[in-house]
């Protein structure tokens, strides 16, 4: 097996300082999943350490099995109604400024878990009134009535991530659908809310499969975008085709904001939800 090594531009040093192992705390306290976890973020340490961190609700067992994705996968829990509450609770206690909520996919639930998403933004909202909410969301299997239900609660950011381009979608992701995910966020734009996606790359796809994307995107209306490079989680999920030179990286942000983009955070360890707050500061100020 040829394993590809990583350039000296992914190799980082996870920090435990500043506030770290309060975060630690409060995550496990409270009884709470992130994506910070589940999907072996590299930036975990920085952002922990910075006080922030990513919330996964509606359990940790994902229905789909993405080929990317290190979150668990299987038959899920049933759902827990404390969470919203505990979610709320760690966001005071971490004296959040801008708090960012993604989840599982939940297609075992008959709205997927709609009802949940809606409880907890509004939980949130109301113990933390200025707190500014960011959600990543699923796409709900294109139910518009279900992704009605996350979008009345008026998050400050609604992300729906792409993941990666046309071509690769059905290698790379289980149950999504490239153009329905497009479907979701022109839904979303047309709701007035500002809309966010994300893609990886090193996959395999091109530099113009990567601009053809772009303009998919900002054909439905989204706003900000994150690109970063695909890691492999374990030997078992898809290996990793190229590692990316941050010059290419700053290309596809140039070309990104050329096209209108608000804000394009593009660099080998953006995650969607990195430095998330800076996003919807720099997308207000050039509103």
């Amino acid at each position: 097996m040829n394993i590809k090594r990583k350039p000296s531009w992914l190799k980082i040093k996870r920090s435990v300082e500043g506030n770290y192992s309060q975060v630690k705390k409060i995550v496990t306290d409270n009884q709470l999943h992130t994506i910070c976890q589940s999907g072996n973020c590299p930036n975990l340490g920085e952002c922990w350490g910075a006080g922030t961190a990513t919330f996964m609700i509606l359990g940790e067992i994902c229905t789909r099995s993405c080929r990317f994705c290190a979150t668990k996968t299987g038959k899920p829990l049933p759902i827990d109604p404390g969470e919203p509450q505990r979610v709320a609770q760690s966001v005071k206690l971490m004296k959040l400024k801008h708090c960012v909520i993604t989840s599982v996919d939940r297609d075992d639930l008959p709205d997927g878990g709609a009802e949940v998403w809606a409880k907890t933004v509004t939980a949130v909202r109301e113990k933390n009134p200025e707190t500014t909410v960011e959600v990543l969301l699923p796409d709900f299997m294109g139910k518009k009535d279900d992704l009605n239900k996350v979008l009345e609660t008026q998050p400050d950011i609604t992300a729906h991530n792409l993941e990666t381009v046309k071509r690769l979608t059905p290698a790379v992701r289980s149950a999504a659908r490239y153009e329905r995910s497009l479907e979701v966020l022109q839904w979303i734009s047309e709701s007035g809310l500002k809309t966010k996606s994300g893609i990886m790359v090193g996959l395999g796809e091109t530099f113009e499969e990567v601009l053809e994307t772009m303009r998919d995107l900002r054909k439905v209306g989204c706003q900000i975008m994150t690109i970063g490079q695909y890691l492999q989680p374990t030997h078992a999920h898809l290996p990793v085709e190229d590692y990316i030179h941050p010059d290419i990286f700053a290309r596809y942000r140039e070309e990104g904001l050329k096209m209108g983009f608000s804000v394009v955070e593009s660099n080998p360890l953006v995650r969607s939800s990195y430095h998330a707050e800076s996003g919807l500061k720099k997308s207000k100020g050039s509103a």
